[in-house]
């Protein structure tokens, strides 16, 4: 049996998945921080709690870094 494949957004960018994946393996797969980051899914703050559960096919997902200055 194929399994289907996962398609989400992350900022701006169209991107498939062969395996469920969680967020916080999202972002590893990705090359994104998970420190000093924040989520948000669908435009909603997904917080750092919630970062293994597994990721939804069609999510759209922000990953915002902290920057600091001015």
């Amino acid at each position: 049996m194929s399994s289907i494949p996962i398609g989400v957004t992350v900022n701006g960018q169209d991107h498939e998945f062969a395996d469920e994946l969680t967020v916080r393996e999202l972002l590893t797969r990705l090359g994104l921080p998970d420190q000093g980051v924040a989520v948000a899914v669908d435009g909603a703050v997904f917080p750092k709690s919630r970062w293994d559960s597994p990721v939804g096919r069609g999510w759209e997902i922000e990953v915002l870094t902290a920057v600091q200055g001015g």
